[in-house]
């Protein structure tokens, strides 16, 4: 597989986040292999993956929650690991296994938190739990997983923040929830122009959201590019046993290279040129893909 990552010499210190070469390993377990990645201003970045692809040591590494082995990362121009306070209360992060003040109610929680928040929003809180079917007065403790998660979206969206980092944070919502919560960060992102970085293994959830789409497998990303681009543009080929041995050893934009049965050759490639000569050849198939099937495809 080859990543379609276009290498920078230096971090852009003006982007909302941006990493360059992110090396984590564990052990020997190597769990990002050279991770570049640019997120624009106002973007909605849908970061997709299998379950243990890497997609939150990749988030930690981001937000200077981890320490990488090699390489850095920039969260609004400022190294990660040394954020100041004020950095810090423009980014809204909900990890994928919220955690909070089990004793205290959700009232209570919000009323701490908006203390230490600037840009602290008590209306749009109020109106989130209102939504969202939450009980100021209820304890965090008793909350479901589907309810903590709702309060974690919560703190993370009454600030106001400028960057929005969230980590698989509808998995424990049921879909009528799901679609509550993805529809609130469309809204906020067109509103107040909130820079978003959604990760997710759900294709139909990004799709609803996302305006770029980036695919991380094995440690690396494999492709970064607009969600339009990736729909038409990603397509697959299949070459016939009789025309495989023909075939250049890579292609511009290859993502996916296997053998089938009988042994014709699959091919997944992104970007519209380089590959147009292959229809010349006899039998050959030619297929859109779908996120869902591209993920499928990647992931597989």
């Amino acid at each position: 597989m080859n990543a379609l990552a276009v290498p920078a010499p230096t971090l852009d210190t003006c982007l909302p986040l941006s990493a360059r070469g992110l090396h984590l390993a564990y052990g020997r377990h190597q769990v990002l292999r050279g991770v570049d990645l640019d997120l624009p201003q106002g973007e909605v970045l849908g970061l997709i993956g299998r379950n243990g692809a890497g997609k939150s040591s990749l988030i930690g590494c981001l937000l200077g929650l981890l320490r990488p082995q090699a390489g850095q990362a920039r969260v609004m121009g400022a190294p990660a690991l040394r954020l100041d306070d004020a950095r810090k209360a423009r980014l809204g992060y909900v990890p994928q296994q919220p955690q909070a003040f089990a004793w205290m109610k959700v009232g209570q929680l919000l009323d701490y938190l908006g203390q230490l928040y600037p840009d602290w929003d008590p209306a749009h809180a109020a109106h989130l739990l209102q939504r969202w079917d939450l009980d100021p007065k209820r304890p965090i403790g008793k909350l479901s997983p589907g309810q903590a998660q709702r309060l974690a979206m919560v703190r993370a969206l009454a600030p106001r923040p400028a960057l929005l980092v969230l980590d698989e944070p509808a998995s424990a919502l049921d879909p009528v929830a799901r679609r509550e919560l993805l529809r609130e960060l469309v809204t906020q992102a067109m509103d107040s122009g909130t820079t978003v970085l959604f990760s997710s293994h759900i294709v139909s959830d990004l799709e609803r959201v996302a305006s770029r789409v980036a695919f991380l497998h094995e440690g690396r990303l494999l492709l970064d590019r607009a969600l339009d681009e990736v729909k038409d543009e990603v397509v697959r080929l299949t070459i016939p046993a009789a025309a495989t041995m023909a075939l250049p050893a890579s292609l511009p934009g290859e993502l996916v290279r296997r053998t089938l049965d009988g042994g014709s050759t699959c091919l997944v490639l992104a970007g519209r040129g380089g590959w147009q000569a292959l229809l010349a050849i006899e039998g050959v198939r030619v297929d859109r893909l779908g996120l869902e099937d591209l993920f499928i495809e990647v992931a597989g």
